[in-house]
Formats: C-alpha cells, sequence, structure tokens
C-alpha cells in the first residue's frame, strides 16, 4: 500500500512537472527570437542569447488584429447560429430575366440532361451485357485469374458508377422547374 502511495503521489509531482514545462514552454514560444550569426559566417536562430554577435529579431505577435467593422452593417445581439441572418435584398440594376426566357432555358437543360441519360442507360446495358451476370467472357490475354479478377472488379466499379450517374441525372431531370 506505501508504494502505491508513493506511485501517487510521484504521478502527481509529474504531472505537476509537465504543467510547468508545458507553460514555461509557451511563455518561451512568445519570447524573444535572435538571429545569431558567429565569426565561422553559418546562420542560426533561437530563442537564447548567445554573445554580441546576437540581434533580436522584430517579428509580428501571434495575435492576429480583427478586421474592422463593416458601415451599415447591424450588429447580432447574440451572435447564434439559431437566428438565420436575413438574405441580401437584391439590388435593382442586378440582372433579370423574363419567364419565357426562362422556360427556354429550362427546356435546353432538361433536353441537355435527357440526352445525356439516354447515353448513360446505353452504357450501363452494354457494361451489364458485357458482365453477364458476374462471370464475363475471359479474354485471350487473361491466361492469369488474378487478371481477370482485376476485369471483373473494375467492371463492377464502373458499372456501380454508371448506376450512380442514372440516378443522378435522373434527381436533376426531377428537380427542373
Amino acid at each position: 500500500m506505501t508504494t502505491s502511495l508513493k506511485r501517487c503521489g510521484l504521478a502527481n509531482v509529474g504531472a505537476a512537472l509537465a504543467l510547468a514545462l508545458a507553460a514555461a514552454g509557451a511563455a518561451r514560444a512568445q519570447g524573444v527570437i535572435y538571429k545569431c550569426t558567429p565569426p565561422n559566417g553559418s546562420t542560426e536562430y533561437t530563442d537564447v542569447y548567445r554573445g554580441n554577435y546576437c540581434k533580436a529579431m522584430d517579428l509580428p505577435g501571434l495575435a492576429i488584429p480583427a478586421p474592422p467593422k463593416r458601415q451599415g452593417a447591424p450588429a447580432r445581439a447574440g451572435g447564434t447560429a439559431a437566428t438565420p441572418a436575413a438574405p441580401a435584398a437584391t439590388p435593382g440594376d442586378f440582372p433579370r430575366v423574363d419567364g419565357a426566357e426562362q422556360r427556354a432555358r429550362d427546356a435546353d437543360r432538361r433536353a441537355i440532361l435527357e440526352d445525356e441519360l439516354k447515353n448513360e442507360t446505353q452504357k450501363l446495358a452494354e457494361l451489364r451485357k458485357e458482365f453477364n451476370g458476374g462471370e464475363p467472357e475471359r479474354r485471350g490475354d487473361e491466361r492469369n485469374y488474378a487478371k481477370y479478377q482485376e476485369r471483373v472488379a473494375a467492371m463492377r466499379d464502373s458499372i456501380s458508377r454508371s448506376e450512380k450517374n442514372v440516378d443522378a441525372l435522373k434527381r436533376e431531370i426531377a428537380n427542373i422547374k
């Protein structure tokens, strides 16, 4: 039991020592930095003054000043994320698109997305046909079974990617107004 008390005592002393060293290191980090150029010509940067060949450097502090306050911006009382900021008003000279032009843009976008969906669906069908339910035909250059397995894994990844593309295109088309 006495050994455990000694251990506890040493642990507390060790923790206090570690805390003191950390505090000293933090204080030292904000101390003076010297640029020392001894007679041999080498340059050394240190926080220890080593003689008359060392000069104190003027370095900026660690604290970064706050940016100046903007003119006309209302100050937030609580600064909480629960209260959303009001959306910025659209300036009067901001370009507007009339309804007919926007409908034409939406129709063009829909046509492009449907074309991409058709191409991606064809690609997916070809990949699935070549995949042959998980057992594609072996090629002549695949005498090694590991190469065959690598090709099958790559095909499986391509099918998965193509399926995700088809789903994403369908979502995009559904989101068009």
